[in-house]
């Protein structure tokens, strides 16, 4: 008889934890909206979420220390006319925010360093070129001020924020709505996944498609993708028969999938969260009470299940701190910020170590808040990789953040501006 040999992993008894009430984020109307973005968006510094707001659209940015039942008169972010549908930090100044929203704009906003005194309205800048509403949006992880946006009316476009402007516009390689867009680690590819059922690897400055799939899973229902590591790509769809599937492509060979797991029938679409420092992908169901995890590595079946967080609330939407903002000396691995309908609880999860020193095989060196190039060096084709720094005495915030500056000399004049790239058929594009 056999015996199953089971794979060692130091993460295999990694376990999540919800902190006690007394640590959650209470007495906060989250969003009502149907679309299926994360609705939350954190760093060392600040929780933010997307908030039913009246007559508009508003998020609510709250200090980390602000734990507790938070007052219905507390000031929020309030700018757009219509529903705000994604946030994300900034991962180069913890205090910059940028939102998209119904109203088709996307806004850059500044946080103060103790969090709201009063509601804010007024950007720092304001960024229109979407005629549809604004759905997606990510930063450059290592280019400092561009940002990705992507909107109902299937257009991508690629921002000099501190120039106001887009440089890069993508509005013929998409033919239908645009499910997911994000960046590898260097940001020198986007990918995309689309309800025309095609999931493609771009290159940003050129916008054409370097790359594309027909159908990574067969169901109808929106697909989800992440590149993880050594550039390979995890996405998460649905089958023919409505089951949730997690699959694993190697781009260099796009035929058959490396992997393909079948996981439930529930309906929620799944928001993969990977992390390259230990190859683990976290799935987050919309509407599910649980949190998956699996070890992506290099041999069959490449993607391994560990376990599973399960509580009885579902999540309206999830944040994801980077690694930067964890405690190290508990072993913690992964922070998430789970939405429910009144509340942001945070969920920890932890490698069970019985040693308080420091554990360097669980920490690597991690991607930084320092960026290692400008927006207009990335853009006139430099490509910089990610400024990695030491967990071991915890991070330490630089005394003086990266100030953010709109060069407002250069705002609206056309004579400054290069001409915008707009990408038409996929192919080799005159820059």
């Amino acid at each position: 008889m056999s015996r199953k040999v089971v794979r060692s992993s130091k993460f295999r008894h990694v376990f999540g934890q919800a902190l006690k009430t007394d640590q959650c984020y209470d007495d906060i109307r989250i969003s009502q909206m149907t679309w299926d973005s994360n609705f939350c968006s954190v760093n060392p510094k600040f929780v933010a979420m997307i908030v039913d707001a009246s007559g508009g659209g508003a998020f609510m940015v709250l200090p980390m220390s602000k734990t507790g039942r938070i007052d219905m008169s507390y000031p929020t972010v309030c700018g757009h006319t219509g529903p705000v549908l994604d946030i994300e930090f900034c991962p180069h100044n913890d205090n910059i925010i940028a939102s998209g929203s119904e109203d088709c704009s996307v806004m850059i906003w500044e946080i103060p360093d103790g969090g709201l005194t009063s509601p804010l309205t007024e950007p720092v800048i304001k960024l229109e070129g979407h005629s549809k509403r604004v759905g997606i949006l990510s930063w450059h992880p290592t280019a400092h001020n561009v940002l990705l946006s992507a909107g109902c009316d299937n257009v991508l476009i690629l921002w000099n924020v501190a120039r106001g402007e887009a440089v890069v516009r993508m509005d013929s390689v998409h033919p239908d709505l645009i499910y997911s867009a994000c960046w590898n680690r260097d940001g020198s590819q986007i990918l995309t996944s689309c309800k025309d059922k095609t999931m493609r690897v771009l290159d940003p400055r050129k916008g054409t498609v370097l790359i594309e799939k027909e159908k990574p899973h067969d169901g109808s229902r929106p697909t989800r993708a992440v590149f993880v590591s050594d550039g390979k790509i995890l996405s998460t769809g649905f089958s023919r028969m409505s089951e949730r599937q997690v699959a694993l492509w190697d781009p260099n060979n796009f035929a058959e999938p490396l992997t393909l797991q079948e996981l439930d029938t529930s309906s929620g679409v799944l928001l993969p969260f990977f992390d390259p420092d230990t190859g683990i992908v976290y799935l987050c169901g919309k509407g599910d009470s649980s949190i998956r995890y699996f070890e992506v590595t290099d041999e069959a079946p490449y993607v391994h299940y560990l376990s599973m967080y399960g509580s009885k609330e579902s999540q309206k939407g999830m944040g994801y701190m980077p690694k930067r903002g964890l405690d190290v000396h508990k072993c913690e691995i992964a922070r998430f910020y789970k939405l429910h309908e009144r509340k942001c609880e945070p969920i920890v999860m932890t490698v069970p170590r019985k040693s308080d020193l420091f554990q360097d095989d669980l920490y690597p060196d991690t991607v930084g808040p320092e960026p290692s190039v400008e927006a207009d060096e990335w853009f006139q084709g430099k490509d910089g990789q990610p400024v990695l720094i030491s967990l071991k005495d915890g991070f330490v915030a630089p005394t003086k953040a990266k100030e953010f500056k709109v060069h407002k000399s250069l705002l609206k004049t056309s004579t400054s501006r290069p001409p915008l790239r707009r990408s038409s058929m996929p192919g080799p594009q005159p820059t």
